[in-house]
C-alpha cells in the first residue's frame, strides 16, 4: 500500500491476474460441465432395424445428440477388411528450415481421409452409419502405420532464393494412420437420416463430437473427472483471489484505522492545548495583585511613602526593619486598604 492507502501497482496487477485466471477457469469449468451434462443426456441408440424408424419419427429426421457403439468397416466392401481398417489419414507436411536461426516450421499441411461406416459389432442385419468428418472428433485414437520423409530437391536458383529469404524447404513428411480391425468405437454426435444414408456428424449447439475406443460409461466418467478437475482448479484460483483481496482490504482497513487514530490523537492534543490556554488565561495575575506574592490582592498602604503594593501576609513577612518594596523607604505605619 502507498501513503494514500491505495494498493501498489504490483498488488493491483496480482489481483487482476488472479481474477482473470479465476474467470478463465470458471468459464472452462462451465464449458466442461455443459459438455458433460450434454453427454449424460445423450440418447443411446442401437444399430438395428428400428433405427430408421426412430429417425423418421424425429423432428427433421435428426437426433441432435445420440450415442452409438459399433465397429468401423470399409464403405466400398464391408466384407474385405485389411490389416488395419479405415479411416486412413495421410498428412504430407512441407517443413521449412531457417539456416540463420536454426528452427523448423510447417509452411503447408494437407490431410486426406478415407470414408468409413460404423456397423453393429455382432454379425447380422443392421444399419450402417456413415461417419462424417472423423478427424474433428475427440478421443479418436489412430495408429501410425506408415511414415516417410521425402527430402526436397532444389536447384541452384532455389537455393540462392531461399538463402536470401532466410527459409529453406526441407521436405515433405508423409504419415498414414488407421484404425485397428475390430476396434469398438463409441460415436457421440448428431445422427441424421439423409435420403437412405444414416450419418453421424459433428453436433450443433456447442456440443462435442466423440469417436472413442472406450465404452460410453468410461467416456462419461472421464468427462466427469475432467469437470471435477476444472472445478477444483477454479475453486483454488477463486480462493487465491479471495485471499489476495482479503489481504488488500485488511491492509486498507488497518491504514484507515491508523489514520482515524492519528486524527483522534490530533483532536485530543488540540483540545488539551485549548484547555491549557483557557487555564492560563484564567490564572493570569490580577491588576491589583501583591507585588511580592502576585496572588493576593493589595490590602495595605505604607506610610509615609504612600505606596499600595502588598498584601497583609507579605507585609508581615517582611524582615525588620521593614522598608517599602517599591521605594525602599522605612515604613512608619501601615493603614489597611479596603476594596469595595
Amino acid at each position: 500500500m502507498d501513503g494514500g492507502g491505495r494498493p501498489s501497482g504490483l498488488q493491483a496487477a496480482l489481483l487482476a491476474a488472479s481474477a482473470a485466471l479465476t474467470a478463465l477457469l470458471c468459464s472452462a469449468y462451465r464449458h466442461k460441465a455443459r459438455q458433460a451434462r450434454g453427454l449424460q443426456g445423450a440418447r443411446r441408440l442401437r444399430l438395428d432395424g428400428e433405427l430408421r424408424a426412430v429417425l423418421l419419427e424425429a423432428p427433421g429426421r435428426c437426433v441432435p445428440y445420440a450415442v452409438i457403439e459399433a465397429v468401423p468397416v470399409c464403405c466400398d466392401n464391408p466384407r474385405f477388411m485389411p490389416l488395419l481398417a479405415q479411416p486412413r489419414r495421410i498428412s504430407p507436411l512441407i517443413l521449412a528450415l531457417s539456416p540463420r536461426n536454426d528452427y523448423e516450421k510447417v509452411i503447408h499441411q494437407r490431410t486426406n481421409t478415407a470414408p468409413f461406416d460404423l456397423a453393429p459389432p455382432e454379425d447380422g442385419a443392421g444399419v450402417a452409419v456413415r461417419v462424417m468428418k472423423p478427424l474433428e472428433a475427440a478421443e479418436l485414437s489412430l495408429e501410425t502405420v506408415h511414415e516417410k520423409f521425402h527430402p526436397s530437391v532444389q536447384s541452384f536458383t532455389d537455393v540462392l532464393g531461399h538463402y536470401i529469404s532466410g527459409e529453406r524447404p526441407k521436405g515433405i513428411q508423409e504419415t498414414e494412420q488407421m484404425l485397428k480391425v475390430g476396434t469398438l468405437l463409441t460415436g457421440v454426435g448428431e445422427l441424421v437420416l439423409d435420403s437412405d444414408t444414416v450419418k453421424l456428424q459433428p453436433p450443433k449447439q456447442g456440443l462435442r463430437y466423440y469417436l472413442s475406443s472406450a465404452d460410453f460409461d468410461a467416456l462419461l466418467q472421464k468427462q466427469q473427472a475432467s469437470v471435477r478437475l476444472w472445478k477444483i482448479l477454479a475453486f483454488l484460483s477463486g480462493f487465491a483471489t479471495c485471499t489476495v483481496l482479503f489481504f488488500l482490504l485488511r491492509k486498507q482497513y488497518r491504514h484507515r484505522r491508523e489514520r482515524r487514530r492519528l486524527q483522534q490523537l490530533r483532536e485530543e492534543f488540540r483540545q488539551a492545548q485549548e484547555l491549557r490556554l483557557r487555564r492560563e488565561t484564567a490564572a493570569e495575575v490580577p491588576k491589583n495583585a501583591c507585588v511580592i506574592c502576585l496572588s493576593n490582592a493589595k490590602a495595605c498602604v505604607f506610610l509615609e511613602c504612600g505606596h499600595v503594593c502588598s498584601c497583609t501576609e507579605c507585609y508581615r513577612a517582611l524582615p525588620d526593619p521593614k522598608v517599602c518594596p517599591i521605594c525602599r523607604q522605612p515604613i512608619a505605619r501601615v493603614v489597611p486598604l479596603y476594596n469595595s
